[in-house]
């Protein structure tokens, strides 16, 4: 038995050797390299935590800084002599540029790396807005609408970031509570920036206090524990379990050209960089672009559509119905934006009692909104409307987590910035048509807008149940249990 073991070493003598550090033994930098893992894997949920509330934090000063002079805006550019036709004009520009910007920077983000896409949309924010704080002709407030209606998509890449960061399991909620932070600072900004209108030049100090927000986010973005981020996305990107659709596989795929991306912008011309980039976000474009989504995209535009309907002419609505004034139409906006705030800390429990099958809950708020919406435009006295904008602030806010998590779930996690912008994008359609569609509505009566937003909805619940075999058929939406 002897001979065939040492023509057996023989032959393997002549394999290459394995790699191993020069001058050390073959265990012993195993050995560490397990520890190393060990504290690793011990030290990320402590350091994804932190790095969550720092993002909770760049949601809330995000918002809080804008809500401060976007309710001023209006009154700034009458006062530098603009026409109410201008001012529609130079309104409507900043909607556009989202329209189209977002899904581009979106698809960026995912070629360039959340770090830098993120500081670099907040740093081109600020820039906007300190414009803003100059602008002391339509010309210059014009101008001062450009980076900021480019580059604005911060939020869209924080929740593309916390996507990378949790589990699929804690998705909806953590999504949920960063909405929730964000809304506290939305119903803050327009308080403070109150303040400032009293005050002979306030709008310039408060447009200068937002950009010094904006550089302050970006200096908390800086300071954020990246590395064990880049660990823990890892770590969730290699456990979480994807539908195996054509862009799935294109966004897998996408991983390792992502890595040559990258190798080839920190080694190569800023021009050939340029190209590779440009190259990667129109690939990963066209992957949405030939993807089966296009019901979930056309459910969260049917939605936003219907919502923005009923807000359309909300207070001229109520006005008319109810002899309202503005100022209890104020209170009751700021009242519905706080129980939205709330509705997202109490997605932990929903998620629980439908056993995290997101679509079911997708469903059932949208059937709760259509309902509201319905009972709003039938309502008889203040105290119904009152109702209503309760449970509907209530709806649309589990609605718009629970379309970004059914979104990020069929569409695969390693796009999740392109996905992110294109809804955006969709919304921003949403934007733009809302308005036409209102002011038709109102030719036929003060209830006309929230009633084809009711009927919207409705559409969107039977497409939803027309699809309803593809989530939950074959066991294609599967629990959360990891």
């Amino acid at each position: 038995m002897s001979p065939p073991r040492r023509r057996h070493c023989a032959c393997s003598a002549r394999l290459p050797p394995c790699p191993r550090e020069p001058g050390r033994a073959g265990p012993a930098p195993r050995r560490r390299r397990m520890e190393d893992e060990g504290r690793a894997a011990a030290g990320s949920p402590a350091a994804s935590g932190r790095f969550v509330r720092c993002l909770y934090a760049v949601g809330f000063l995000d918002l809080f800084g804008v809500s401060m002079v976007v309710p001023l805006l209006n009154l700034h550019i009458k006062s530098l002599g603009a026409s109410p036709t201008v001012a529609g004009i130079i309104g409507s520009l900043y909607g556009v540029m989202q329209l189209f910007s977002s899904t581009f920077v979106g698809c960026w983000s995912d070629v360039v790396g959340r770090r830098y896409s993120l500081l670099a949309c907040i740093l081109l924010s600020a820039l906007g807005y300190f414009l803003l704080g100059t602008s002391t002709t339509v010309f210059l407030f014009a101008f001062s609408r450009v980076p900021v209606g480019i580059f604005k998509h911060t939020l869209s890449i924080s929740k593309a970031l916390l996507s990378d960061l949790v589990s699929e399991r804690d998705r909806p909620l953590v999504i949920g509570r960063f909405n929730a932070a964000s809304s506290v600072g939305f119903i803050l900004g327009p308080v403070v920036g109150g303040y400032f209108t009293e005050l002979e030049g306030g709008f310039y100090q408060a447009a200068f206090i937002c950009a010094s927000i904006f550089i302050l986010n970006a200096g908390l973005v800086w300071m954020l524990p990246w590395t064990e981020e880049n660990k823990r996305s890892s770590e969730c990107g290699s456990i979480s379990n994807k539908v195996t659709d054509n862009f799935s596989a294109k966004a897998n795929h996408d991983v390792q050209f992502k890595w040559v991306t990258v190798g080839s912008m920190t080694s190569g011309s800023p021009l050939q960089s340029s190209w590779i980039q440009t190259a990667t976000v129109l690939k990963r474009i066209k992957g949405v672009a030939c993807s089966d989504l296009w019901d979930i995209l056309l459910v969260r535009l049917l939605m936003s559509v219907a919502v923005l309907l009923y807000y359309s002419n909300f207070g001229l609505a109520l006005e008319e119905r109810f002899g309202v004034k503005p100022k209890f139409t104020g209170y009751l906006l700021s009242y519905s934006n706080t129980v939205g705030a709330l509705a997202g800390c109490l997605l932990e429990p929903i998620t629980r009692l439908y056993r995290h099958n997101t679509y079911m809950i997708l469903l059932h708020s949208s059937i709760l909104t259509c309902t509201l919406i319905l009972l709003y435009s039938s309502a008889l006295n203040i105290w119904t409307v009152i109702l209503s904008s309760t449970f509907l602030a209530f709806s649309t806010t589990v609605g718009r987590t629970c379309i970004i998590d059914l979104e990020l779930t069929f569409g695969g996690n390693q796009a999740s910035g392109t996905l992110l912008g294109v809804g955006q994008s969709v919304t921003s359609v949403g934007r733009v048509v809302a308005p036409l569609l209102s002011g038709i509505a109102q030719e036929f009566s003060p209830c006309g807008p929230p009633s084809l937003g009711a009927g919207l909805a409705l559409v969107a619940i039977l497409i939803m149940n027309m699809n309803k075999p593809k989530y939950c058929g074959n066991g294609s939406v599967k629990l959360k249990n990891q």
